[in-house]
């Protein structure tokens, strides 16, 4: 303890920054990895794929914590509100640092600078799909039956201002449909609540959809990717269906709050690289049908700040505000 602290007191004395100090010996407890998503989505879902091997490049016990509510925005604003040490990361997605932002004005923080961008983990196909009991069992027989009655179908999004909810709106809007919106707190009950048939639609995240897609437990109907999935080989995606601006993917990277020292970003980020390097992690993340992408810092905060201007302009064109 004592050869620690004349470290400490050395290094200052040398003109270090106190936080280049701490993030010498970072990290030396554990981390805490804050899914802003309930239990059983896809933001859940990478998370906890993740969490285990990150831990383990990283030398340290990584712990995942749900923290749900707001579309994303109650778990991203304790995760910007975090001391800036590298013991309290997030997981982003274009919900918390895009399409809420951009629809809610009332956010406690900025997006764009609020937060140290790490790493985007992967990107993630986006699908509509329907409960069996709903008319339709592809897209064109989908949208004519929307058309056919306009307000009698609701669609379940991850929340208010989430990227399911706003890419639905854009769809809506560029395909002429008006369905009504019901809210979840995260991916994994508004799952449910369709499975169960209490919801005939949602709009979600490919992986964690997936799977009752693949048990004919929910209709896909569209799906929002650079071609056909393999693991759906019949289904269009937006583009083919004429709607090209709405096949937009989601990501799923690591933030942390802004301040965040360099040698702390620089170190996660080549961890999360180094646990994708074990096929057996790839897998599971390719299994979900993501990409992985594992790119730098700069490059997660240009898409990030991408994505933002994207949704920022289809609240505006299309005067979208909260329900």
């Amino acid at each position: 303890m004592k050869r620690r602290y004349l470290l400490a007191f050395s290094a200052l004395a040398l003109g270090a920054a106190p936080g280049a100090v701490l993030a010498q010996g970072y990290p030396n407890k554990v981390v805490k990895l804050q899914i802003p998503f309930a239990p059983g989505g896809t933001t859940d879902i990478i998370g906890r794929v993740m969490a285990e091997p990150l831990g383990k490049a990283l030398g340290q016990v990584v712990i995942v914590e749900n923290k749900a509510g707001g579309g994303g925005v109650i778990g991203a604003t304790e995760t910007a509100r975090a001391q800036p040490d590298g013991y309290s990361l997030g997981i982003a997605t274009v919900s918390t640092t895009a399409a809420n932002p951009a629809i809610n004005p009332k956010i406690p923080y900025n997006p764009l600078t609020d937060f140290t961008p790490i790493i985007n983990i992967a990107a993630t196909p986006n699908i509509i799909a329907v409960h069996p009991s709903f008319p339709a069992r592809n897209y064109k027989e989908f949208v004519a039956e929307l058309k056919k009655n306009p307000g009698k179908y609701s669609f379940a999004s991850s929340g208010t201002g989430s990227i399911a909810h706003l890419q639905m709106e854009l769809y809506k809007n560029l395909s002429g449909t008006f369905i009504t919106h019901i809210p979840y707190r995260g991916s994994g009950p508004a799952l449910n609540d369709t499975v169960a048939g209490q919801v005939p639609i949602i709009f979600d995240n490919l992986p964690s959809t997936l799977p009752f897609a693949l048990q004919k437990r929910l209709i896909p109907i569209v799906v929002a990717a650079p071609e056909r999935l393999a693991a759906l080989p019949d289904v269009p995606t937006f583009k083919e269906v004429g709607l090209e601006p709405v096949n937009r993917m989601a990501y799923y990277g690591i933030v942390g709050p802004k301040g965040l020292p360099k040698e702390v970003v620089d170190k996660v980020n080549a961890s999360v690289k180094k646990a994708l390097e074990d096929p057996a992690v790839r897998k599971r993340i390719e299994d979900t049908g993501s990409l992985i992408v594992a790119n730098t810092p700069e490059q997660f905060a240009a898409q990030i700040k991408a994505e933002y201007d994207v949704y920022k302009k289809v609240v505006e064109t299309s005067k979208l505000k909260l329900d």
